[in-house]
């Protein structure tokens, strides 16, 4: 599923000083899964839920051109759907060949109305 925002800055991530670009909704995330976001002018985002905790990551693979959010997802780790390479969500370091390129990891925060956003680079 995708889903087109608008880039603005927000409100301040919780402990920096940077604004956050509005993603989605965490409700939009279900509990175990995934949420492709795409934003104008940016790679397209996976936003997933690991136990309530939010997580945002490139959505391609940087092994080949496949939406992380098509593949599965167990103990943390979501594997592409092309190759079965695999990617630790947390921290986007590869676990599985053939992956070797770490996937970018968004910091990223949720608000009290439930809206994720995401911090990047100036």
């Amino acid at each position: 599923m995708s889903t087109v925002m608008q880039v603005k800055p927000e409100a301040a991530l919780a402990g920096g000083s940077c604004a956050g670009v509005r993603v989605c909704l965490a409700a939009q995330v279900p509990d175990g899964g995934s949420h492709r976001v795409e934003l104008p002018g940016r790679p397209a985002l996976a936003v997933f839920n690991l136990d309530g905790q939010i997580h945002v990551t490139d959505d391609r693979c940087t092994h080949g051109d496949a939406s992380l959010c098509d593949g599965e997802i167990e103990d943390g780790v979501v594997e592409c759907p092309y190759h079965q390479g695999a990617f630790d969500i947390a921290t986007g370091k590869p676990v599985a060949a053939p992956c070797s390129i770490p996937l970018r990891v968004y910091r990223s925060r949720v608000d009290a109305e439930g809206v994720v956003y995401i911090q990047l680079e100036q």
